[in-house]
């Protein structure tokens, strides 16, 4: 159970691309790299099931899954196998920025809990 944030701020959308920004820096973003890497076993068990509570990866992604390998044209089994893949990528992406979201909200709010300012 996620721990309540009692000042959680709205962010607008100059605030997030300045985030964004600062993230191509290259020693920021090592850090976040790292740890990433050391809460990966988690983060994927937290994203497999996000992906499996939505319902994305059910009968339907099956059966896409099962078209795009069985269409018989060449070039259209390699376009359906990149759509696929591509929806699929920017399906993560989205589920993995929301549990990243939660992720420092939950951080935030434990640091609060043990350096209260």
């Amino acid at each position: 159970m996620t721990a309540p944030v009692t000042d959680d701020p709205d962010y607008t959308a100059a605030e997030v691309d300045a985030a964004v920004a600062a993230l191509q820096d290259p020693e920021r973003f090592r850090h976040a790299q790292d740890v990433v890497v050391h809460a990966a076993p988690g983060l994927q068990r937290v994203l497999n099931a996000a992906l499996e509570e939505g319902g994305w990866f059910g009968e339907a992604h099956e059966q896409q899954v099962m078209r795009a390998a069985t269409t018989e044209d060449p070039a259209e089994r390699v376009a359906a196998l990149r759509t696929l893949l591509a929806e699929e990528t920017r399906l993560g992406m989205l589920v993995g920025v929301a549990v990243g979201f939660e992720l420092a909200r939950e951080l935030a709010a434990r640091r609060a809990t043990i350096d209260p300012k």
